[in-house]
């Protein structure tokens, strides 16, 4: 199956999504290549990246599985280059 390479920025407003969250992201660890985390206390949020290699249509699942978490969005951005999942 082909697969993409994405990341998806996430911004959590409410701290209370933090756990449902990591639950999404532990369905999808086979998936994730990377994640980094900032906190930005001066305006209560943080920041976080998650680097993927997944078929397009489990990145578009997690990521609306992010985004329909109350306190938390989601945007994707895509590369181009496409790969076989077993590479």
């Amino acid at each position: 199956m082909e697969t993409r390479v994405a990341v998806i920025g996430i911004i959590v407003e409410n701290r209370d999504s933090v756990e449902s969250l990591n639950l999404v992201l532990h369905e999808y660890g086979d998936y994730i290549i990377g994640r980094m985390g900032i906190p930005y206390p001066k305006r209560g949020i943080h920041v976080i990246s998650i680097a993927v290699d997944a078929p397009q249509d489990v990145i578009s699942a997690l990521s609306g599985k992010i985004g329909r978490l109350p306190g938390i969005s989601a945007k994707t951005a895509y590369s181009n280059i496409t790969g076989q999942e077993n590479e």
